[in-house]
């Protein structure tokens, strides 16, 4: 046996990979499975899923709306159901019809229609399709016709309520003594454009794509580079525990350099710093915008909540995100192989970390899924597991529910932070268990990576994220006039090197220490430090931003430094 497949085996034995049925619910992107219900020996529940999933307004003329009754148990569709469909948002109804369908599996096509002008909006909806004959009010369209909803409905961007009674099952003509009531919830896209200027006055475009509510109150604050927004929320305990995730993304041009690619963040919701798995940077699907994705799960909204006084508003929710420095990353990738055959599937893993932590840290892996086309893997449950030199498993987890494994990375990145005790290398096992609501097996495999963890470095040097913990960097005013008319063209790199040269000699620039590189000087400066000089001396970045440039040339011997 290859050490590949013995490997394999291995990894197989550590997850205990068996069949199971997935029960999952709490409400997603597009689709949505509520609590199971129990109808006679039977655990029944309704799944909502929108096709396709990821809407955002004004982007489609037709959603289809699949709605499913089954046995949890068994995964057994019920056959001849009455459906009552509800669709609420913000408290409005916006339609509300019966609906019959033979198979358990309902299609109903939603057309989105703005312009309407009536208080109670659902006055608005009109719906389309026949009577069936046995059901009475409920519609029914014969052979592979859907009947239809077409109202004011995924016209504006935000939560919506599908609420579905179960009037019948079985048979057209059972009634249920007890209605079956199921509240799913599906999210809807919404771009708001906004401008951001900088110190220097240039306008950078933003864009904030909300799944909640439409945001407001957007500012820009030159101090930090912060943005902030809020929307409306309703932080009441009882509300809080019916949201499965709030998820709002910041779209930034990656040439605007305190969002340039490389960059980590802080995230804050009601000045409450919020975990670093909330708050997720993807400078993959776009060539030119970084995407910072706020991922609140109920856990974290619960955290905040409690956190709260009385003085707070409870009915608003604050965001705020504030960059911090580049962060330089060692990193590998490896490709999934299935359990059955081992032969390789279209997913492959990147796992990266910051060098500066090691033995003894709780380290930030960074775990991101690609497909084929090198696209992120959306709605991944995968489990992980840190294995030493010695097989001893140092840490795993497949989630926190036992009956549906996994741990959700929504948008194909996941950052879990791993305590390592020691200096060593490592063995580092993913299973993707599948995608989605249903686990679709085709991203779903195992594979695994050897990393090395050396010594940390003493915490003191390790930088905290955030500016107000930052190490103070004295730099005269008048040296940005330098830094523009060198990033300008105006004076050479040689003159620009000296100068900064003599300043740090001279203790007029005082920069934090930094390890002496072996070069011998005279090399070419990257691009990327004289981008950094013209930003800085037009007050786009802070003065660490630009230190950092300037310690980069001492660390590779480009700019020497006497003692």
């Amino acid at each position: 046996m290859s050490n590949r497949f013995a490997l394999v085996l291995a990894m197989i034995g550590l997850f205990a990979i068996s069949t199971f049925t997935p029960s999952a619910f709490g409400h997603g992107l597009g689709g949505d499975q509520a609590e199971p219900l129990t109808f006679g020996d039977m655990e029944v529940t309704v799944r909502t899923d929108l096709t396709p999933s990821d809407i955002t307004v004004g982007d489609v003329d037709d959603v289809n709306m699949k709605i499913r009754f089954f046995d949890t148990l068994t995964d057994t569709t019920l056959e001849k159901v009455t459906y009552r469909i509800e669709v609420w948002q913000r408290g409005d109804l916006l339609a509300r019809n019966l609906f019959y369908d033979t198979d358990g599996v309902l299609n109903v096509k939603i057309k989105p229609q703005t312009g309407c002008n009536e208080v109670d909006l659902w006055k608005c909806t009109i719906y389309g399709g026949s009577e069936h004959v046995t059901a009475p009010g409920a519609l029914f369209v014969q052979g592979e016709g859907r009947p239809s909803i077409t109202g004011p409905i995924f016209v504006e961007g935000g939560l919506y309520n599908i609420r579905v009674d179960i009037e019948g099952a079985t048979s057209p003509k059972t009634v249920l003594a007890t209605l079956l009531s199921y509240d799913t919830f599906v999210s809807i896209a919404q771009e708001q454009d906004f401008l951001i200027q900088t110190a220097s006055a240039e306008e950078i475009p933003v864009i904030v794509k909300t799944y909640y509510d439409e945001v407001d109150n957007f500012e820009f604050d030159t101090t930090d580079n912060s943005i902030y927004f809020d929307m409306p929320f309703d932080w009441s305990p009882e509300y809080v525990n019916l949201v499965q995730v709030v998820h709002e993304e910041v779209r930034v041009p990656k040439d605007f350099a305190p969002y340039a690619e490389g960059k980590q963040f802080k995230g804050y919701v009601n000045g409450i710093k919020i975990d670093q798995r909330a708050l997720l940077n993807d400078p993959y699907t776009y060539e030119d915008t970084n995407i910072v994705h706020f991922l609140i799960t109920n856990a974290e909204l619960t955290k905040i909540s409690n956190a709260m006084t009385s003085n707070d508003d409870m009915d608003i929710m604050k965001l705020k995100l504030v960059p911090q420095s580049e962060v330089s990353k060692t990193s590998t990738e490896f490709y999934l192989v299935d359990t059955e055959n081992f032969e390789q599937v279209p997913t492959t893993v990147n796992v990266s970390w910051d060098g500066r932590y090691g033995a003894g840290d709780e380290i930030p892996f960074e775990i991101t899924f690609f497909d084929e086309d090198r696209n992120l893997i959306k709605d991944v449950k995968y489990a992980y597991s840190l294995i030493d030199e010695n097989d001893q498993i140092v840490e795993t987890s497949s989630g926190d529910d036992p009956n549906n494994p996994g741990i959700v990375s929504t948008e194909g990145i996941d950052i879990p932070q791993i305590f390592v005790p020691s200096q060593g290398q490592y063995r580092l096992d993913i299973l993707v268990y599948g995608t989605g609501l249903d686990y679709d097996p085709t991203y779903a495999g195992i594979g695994s990576a050897i990393i090395e963890i050396g010594s940390s470095l003493p915490k003191d040097t390790i930088p905290t994220p955030g500016p107000e913990l930052t190490p103070p960097t004295a730099i005269p005013d008048w040296i940005k006039n330098n830094a523009g008319w060198w990033a300008n063209g105006d004076i050479d790199d040689n003159s620009f090197v000296q100068g900064i040269q003599y300043l740090i000699k001279e203790k007029i620039m005082k920069i934090p220490p930094t390890t002496q590189g072996s070069g011998s000087g005279g090399n070419e400066i990257p691009d990327w430090i004289k981008n950094n000089a013209g930003w800085w001396a037009n007050g786009d970045i802070d003065d660490n931003s630009f230190v950092q440039g300037i310690q980069y040339l001492i660390k590779e011997g480009i700019m020497k430094i006497e003692s």
